[in-house]
C-alpha cells in the first residue's frame, strides 16, 4: 500500500524556515497505531492527516508521540496541498477536528488564514508559577494557564531568545506545553513554544499557541490586528486577528518535499 506524502514549511514564504508539516491526504482512516508509526517515522512535530467527510474533511494530527487536538502549523500545510496539489477551488476549506469545526481560506496575498478557537486565559497559583520559572531558568513578569498550555509573559525579547529551559522538569508541569511572549522589537509580539510532554522539545512555529496569545496581546495593546513572529531558530511570521470567540491566524506556506510512503500489505 502507497500513501502519498507532502512535507510542507509553514508560516514562511522560503524554505528551510518556518515549521515544517507532513501531510498525508487518506481516502479512509487507517488504524491509529499505524498513523502514530507514520508520525513516528516522520519525526516531525507534526503529520497531519485528513479523510473527505460531508462537504469538507476530517482532520487529524500526531506529534512522534501522541495525538493533539488542535495545530496551525499542519493545518496551514493540508490547505496548502488541496490547493495547490489536490485542485480544491471552493473559497474556504472546512475542517472538523477534536477541537470542533475550523476552516482556512486563501487570501488576496497568497496567505493561508486559518479560523481557530480564541482559548482563555486563568490565573495560576504562586506554586505552579514557581515551577515554571525554575523549569525556564528564568523569571517570567506573569505566569497563566489556559486548558491546554501554561503561559509565561517576559519583559522584552531579548528575554525570549536567551532561555534555555529545563526539557525534562518542562515536561513534568501540569500541562502539554509552555508558552513564553514578550513584547517584540519588530513585531507587536514575540513566542516561543515548548511541548516535550508532547515529544516536542520546541516546536519551530505553533499556530494553536496563537489561540493563546492573540486575546492576550490584543487585550494588552487595545487593538484585534497584530503581527506575530515566532523567533526559534527556524523563525516564523504570522498576521493574526481577533474576531469573538475566535483567532485568525495567516501565514506563507512554501513546499519542500514530495514523495509515497510504503506500507506493509495490499
Amino acid at each position: 500500500m502507497q500513501l502519498a506524502l507532502y512535507q510542507i514549511d509553514a508560516f514562511t514564504d522560503r524554505p528551510f524556515a518556518g515549521n515544517p508539516a507532513a501531510v498525508v491526504p487518506l481516502e479512509r482512516w487507517l488504524p491509529d497505531a499505524v498513523l502514530a508509526a507514520i508520525a513516528a517515522e516522520n519525526n516531525l512535530s507534526e503529520t497531519a492527516f485528513f479523510v473527505p467527510e460531508g462537504e469538507g474533511f476530517r482532520l487529524r494530527w500526531f506529534t512522534p508521540g501522541i495525538e493533539v487536538d488542535l495545530c496551525g502549523h499542519a493545518t496551514l500545510a493540508s490547505a496548502w496541498v488541496l490547493y495547490e496539489r489536490l485542485g480544491w477551488r471552493a473559497a474556504r476549506i472546512p475542517f472538523v477536528c477534536a477541537s470542533g469545526p475550523l476552516g482556512v481560506r486563501r487570501l488576496e496575498d497568497g496567505r493561508l488564514e486559518l479560523d481557530f478557537p480564541a482559548r482563555p486565559l486563568l490565573a495560576t497559583d504562586a506554586g505552579l508559577a514557581e515551577a515554571v520559572a525554575a523549569a525556564l531558568g528564568a523569571q517570567p513578569v506573569e505566569v497563566r494557564s489556559s486548558d491546554t498550555n501554561l503561559f509565561a509573559v517576559f519583559a522584552c525579547e531579548a528575554d525570549i531568545r536567551a532561555l534555555r529551559p529545563d526539557f525534562a522538569a518542562l515536561a513534568r508541569l501540569p500541562k502539554q506545553g509552555v508558552i513564553v511572549t514578550a513584547p517584540g522589537d519588530h513585531a507587536d509580539f514575540v513566542s516561543r513554544y515548548f511541548a516535550p510532554a508532547a515529544g516536542i522539545d520546541e516546536d519551530p512555529v505553533t499556530g494553536s499557541a496563537h489561540c493563546e496569545l492573540t486575546p492576550y496581546w490584543a487585550a494588552r495593546l487595545g487593538r484585534d490586528r497584530l503581527h506575530a513572529q515566532q523567533v526559534s531558530k527556524r523563525h516564523g511570521e504570522l498576521q493574526v486577528c481577533l474576531d469573538g470567540a475566535r483567532v485568525r491566524i495567516a501565514g506563507h506556506a512554501v513546499p519542500y518535499l514530495e514523495g509515497r510512503i510504503t506500507l506493509p500489505g495490499d
